[in-house]
Order: C-alpha cells, then sequence, then structure tokens
C-alpha cells in the first residue's frame, strides 16, 4: 500500500516530531491541532516553538486547524491526542474516512471511564463496519531525541501483518528504525501501565531511594504489566521488547520524562494538585492509574504497585508509606 499523505492529529511534543519524521523523508503531512492559537503560531513560525524549537518544518509538512480538511484525502491517520480526548475525536474524523485507511494510535493511555486501550475505542466506534486498519506505534521514544534525529527503534503493530508493515515502512529513516508486530493488545497494555510505574519511580527518586530501589520497580513493575496483558490476551514475549521493557526502562529513568516528573515532585512532597498546575504537557499516567486501577480489580489481577500508586495519587496515601507497604508484603515466590 503506497502512502501518499498521512494526517497528524494532534500538534504537540509526539505529534511533531512524528510529522518531522516523515515531513524529513518528503512524505505529505498535514499537522492538525484544536488549539487555534497554536495552530497559527506554528504557521506563522514554521516551527513549534512551544515543544519542539530550531526544528524548522519541511515544505512538505502544513498545518491546519480544519480538522476535516486534514484528514480528507489521507490514506493514513496518526493519533495523537490525549486519551481522554481520543474517542470524541475519533468520532469527528470517522466519517471523513476512505476505506482501507490505516489509523495509528500514537497514545500511551488507556480511557478512564472504559478501561478500553485506543484501538478497543476505534473499533466500537466504527459501527458501521467500515473497512480500515488500526495499527499501534510505540515504543522508548522521547519525543525530544527524536525531533533531534537521535537514534531511536520502535514498535509498529497491527493484526493486518501487511499493514503492519506499511507503518513499518512509512516511518523508517535513517535515524528512527520501526519493528513491525502482530501483538495490538500487548504493546497497547505495556505502554500505558508503563506510565504508572515511571510515577512510582519518580517517587522513589524523589523520597532519596537508591538504585537498588528504582531497580526492583522496574522489574516487578514489568511483572505487574505483563500479568495483566496476559489476562487479557497478550502475548508474553511482548513484554521483554521495545514496547514493553524498553518504553519502561526509559520512561522510569529518563530526565525528560513526563510521568518519572510527577513522581519525582510528589516524593519531593508537593500534592498531586500542585504537580499538576506545574505541568504544561499532559503525563498520561495520572490518568492511566485510575483506569488500570479499576480494569485490574474487573480481571482479579493482582497488581500491588498499582494498588499503591492507586493510593497516593488518588486517597492522598503518603508516598513513604506506600514504598513500606509494598516491601513489607507477605513473602512469595518471585515467578508465583
Amino acid at each position: 500500500m503506497q502512502i501518499d499523505r498521512v494526517a497528524m492529529i494532534g500538534a504537540g511534543s509526539w505529534g511533531t516530531a512524528l510529522a518531522l519524521v516523515l515531513a524529513r523523508k518528503n512524505i505529505q503531512v498535514a499537522l492538525w491541532d484544536r488549539d487555534a492559537d497554536h495552530i497559527a503560531n506554528l504557521a506563522r513560525d514554521r516551527e513549534n516553538k512551544r515543544h519542539q524549537p530550531d526544528h524548522p518544518f519541511p515544505e512538505s509538512l502544513q498545518v491546519t486547524g480544519d480538522l476535516a480538511a486534514a484528514v480528507t484525502g489521507a490514506n493514513c491517520v496518526v493519533m495523537v491526542v490525549p486519551s481522554h480526548g481520543y474517542r470524541e475525536v475519533f468520532r469527528q474524523i470517522l466519517p471523513q474516512l476512505a476505506d482501507g485507511t490505516l489509523v495509528v494510535s500514537a497514545v500511551k493511555g488507556i480511557e478512564v471511564d472504559s478501561g478500553m486501550t485506543m484501538t478497543e475505542i476505534m473499533a466500537a466506534e466504527n459501527r458501521g463496519g467500515k473497512p480500515l486498519h488500526f495499527c499501534v506505534l510505540s515504543g522508548p521514544s522521547f519525543a525530544a531525541e527524536v525531533a533531534d534525529c537521535q537514534p531511536t527503534a520502535v514498535t509498529a503493530a497491527c493484526v493486518d501483518a501487511q499493514a503492519a508493515e506499511t507503518v513499518q515502512q512509512l516511518f523508517a529513516a535513517e535515524y528512527f528504525r520501526v519493528y513491525a508486530a502482530s501483538d495490538v493488545k500487548g504493546l497497547e497494555i505495556s505502554s500505558a501501565l508503563k506510565n504508572v510505574i515511571a510515577i512510582g519511580a519518580g517517587i522513589c527518586d524523589g523520597l532519596g531511594y537508591g538504585l537498588n530501589t528504582r531497580a526492583a520497580l522496574i522489574t516487578r513493575g514489568l511483572a505487574e504489566i505483563t500479568r495483566m496483558g496476559v489476562a487479557l490476551g497478550a502475548q508474553p514475549q511482548t513484554f521483554a521488547g521495545l514496547g514493553g521493557l524498553g518504553d519502561l526502562v526509559l520512561t522510569c529513568t529518563g530526565d525528560l520524562s513526563r510521568n518519572r516528573t510527577v513522581g519525582l515532585k510528589l516524593g519531593s512532597g508537593l500534592t498531586l494538585e500542585q504537580v499538576l498546575a506545574q505541568m504544561t504537557m499532559v503525563a498520561e499516567g495520572v490518568k492511566t492509574t485510575r483506569s488500570c486501577y479499576h480494569l485490574a480489580h474487573r480481571l482479579g489481577v493482582e497488581m500491588p504497585i498499582l494498588e499503591q500508586m492507586y493510593q497516593v495519587l488518588y486517597n492522598g496515601k503518603r508516598c513513604e508509606d506506600a514504598v513500606r507497604e509494598l516491601f513489607q508484603r507477605g513473602l512469595k515466590k518471585e515467578n508465583g
């Protein structure tokens, strides 16, 4: 399948970085955002000074505030809007999508009320059964480093192998390596839940704990992510890949991680309200903690780190108490 035109829905840091990957390959990209002032600034400056400064837009990258115009004629649509607004935006673009369109979710989150992943939302909204290919693009990838052309590897997953390979070829660049996969569910679950664990990692760092603590949190966090993913039908090996372990390590250790930053500030004594008031970009892990907490309870999956993160974020539990309870739980077999 030849991709002639791409609609990038969301002009934040990640949407802009992905648009740059494509436009630098001379692929026609329409970059949309709901913020009219932001779009006006992008059009005037020909760069995203708010999120990706000093990266001028190639001629093949055009910006628009007209959602229908952005999507019309595009045979690939990349969704890069926050998870809590995903369903609404998809509903708006669905009538404009041509049969056979690739719709790629580059969003790392779970819808709060339904517990659905982004591809599940799209499938549910596509009640008329329009023939579309729902894909996921995810992996260890800080947007700023991608915009800077730092070597990065990610995964493109789709149930349809040919569609996955099309997305792989579309985004592959000299500095941006893409692996094709079929486990959509596993990639979405791991990419969402790693943000929850990253908040926990930030809390441990903010409390002044050392690298032993961080390593324990990452490892046991991966066990929880895998447990939930398998309960939902995902393939266990997915969680050892780029979208699982790779993204988890990056988000739990990198200074560019928004979710780790939330945890750092919580660990230093700020309230969640104070932390969020200081944030200029969305940290998906905050909402994902709530959605996955309820999902885990519905599934009957034991997730002690997630449980403690929920108590800290939504019930005001002291960070020190949460860590202490995790380490004083009854002793278990590692793989039990």
